[in-house]
């Protein structure tokens, strides 16, 4: 389920960065097709894997493992509502459904929490407050078609919500997990600033949302702290690993340039809101200078351990070389392509497009050389 998941979300982002060039979805559809197709049941299927660890307890049932198939279908019904092959009440049903998993998701890491052996890692709180932020975007949906004299300021809040929330969040929960893990070197002082930075962390993103929504001066100084956590995060790695191991690999190089990404978001969004720049070009600069790096680099570690599970195998070590190879360049390309995109330069995609090519290449050629 995990690998699908993967290679799913990976296929979204080939379409998005094809079509978006083309003009053959509006920016609005591709985005939520990204985001609910390939990126949200990802998400999903992460945080099952990861919250079984973070609380030393057994695998998540199979009804909730199926739970991203299911958000596949809602974000294919919410996709034909976008492009008018599908009935405008199709987007609140999608969100309805949505909201449900969700919830279920949510109660299932409350309820691993409360029985887990010991103290769970402070981690699986950035995952349930990334939930309880998309469950709140959710409810703007119908809100929207209640109230259109207020869809604006409601869109904007669920957008910000959607992006900083939900995937900002749960990026900036794994990367102090994950980045140890993919460096092969434990790090017991990653729980600290994990549960030191979530509430600037959250105050941060629910500025952000209200402040595009009401007021820009809040959405500033909303930037501004979460930046500052961003800055927190990335300076505990560096100052665990160090330059030259982070970006001398290639898994480790892309999680970083995501987190590099993710201050080029804030900066386009900062430029955005003081009428400097265009809030699409943002959107899209957050799919490539930030997305990219982010879900490449983590399947650049995760798709050999959800290939070939159990314990470590010489044939997984081989994968992970292989798929490591180029991670830097890939890289710098999805972070040239965010900033091309972010200022309103169409042809920035080709580099996301060919950095993204350029993974699934060596993907399939890992798996090709490797299969035995």
């Amino acid at each position: 389920m995990l690998i699908y998941l993967g290679l799913s979300a990976l296929a979204t982002f080939v379409t998005a960065l094809v079509w978006l060039p083309l003009g053959l979805s509006s920016l609005p559809a591709v985005a939520h097709l990204l985001l609910t197709v390939g990126l949200m049941p990802l998400i999903f299927g992460v945080i099952t894997h990861f919250v079984a660890v973070l609380t030393r307890s057994g695998g998540a049932p199979r009804n909730l493992l199926l739970a991203p198939i299911l958000l596949q279908l809602a974000g294919g019904l919410a996709f034909l509502g976008f492009i008018g092959e599908a009935p405008a009440a199709a987007l609140s049903a999608a969100a309805s459904g949505t909201l449900v998993l969700a919830a279920a998701l949510a109660g299932w890491m409350i309820l691993r929490a409360r029985r887990a052996l010991g103290t769970p890692h402070p981690c699986w709180r950035w995952y349930l407050t990334a939930i309880s932020l998309l469950c709140i975007a959710l409810l703007l949906v119908p809100a929207m078609a209640c109230w259109p004299q207020a869809r604006n300021a409601l869109r904007l809040l669920h957008l910000h919500l959607n992006v900083l929330g939900f995937v900002g969040l749960t990026a900036l929960g794994t990367l102090p997990v994950l980045l140890p893990t993919v460096m092969n070197s434990a790090d017991a002082t990653a729980a600290s600033p994990l549960r030191r930075n979530l509430p600037p962390a959250v105050g941060g993103v629910l500025m952000i949302a209200v402040g595009a929504a009401v007021w820009v001066p809040l959405a500033l100084a909303g930037a501004l702290l979460l930046a500052a956590v961003v800055l927190s995060l990335a300076h505990a790695s560096l100052a665990r690993h160090g330059w030259r191991r982070l970006f001398g690999d290639g898994a480790a190089s892309a999680l970083s340039g995501a987190l590099a990404g993710f201050l080029l978001l804030l900066g386009l969004g900062a430029g955005h809101a003081v009428g400097a720049l265009d809030g699409r070009d943002s959107l899209v600069a957050f799919i490539a200078g930030f997305l990219l790096p982010l879900v490449t680099g983590a399947l650049t570690h995760l798709l050999p351990v959800w290939l070939l599970r159990g314990k470590r195998t010489p044939r997984r070590d081989r994968l992970h070389v292989a798929l490591r190879r180029g991670g830097v360049q890939r890289a710098l390309l999805f972070l040239a392509a965010g900033a091309l995109l972010g200022n309103g330069v169409g042809a920035g995609v080709w580099p996301a497009l060919l950095g993204l090519l350029h993974f699934l290449g060596t993907l399939l050629q890992a798996l090709w050389v490797h299969r035995e």
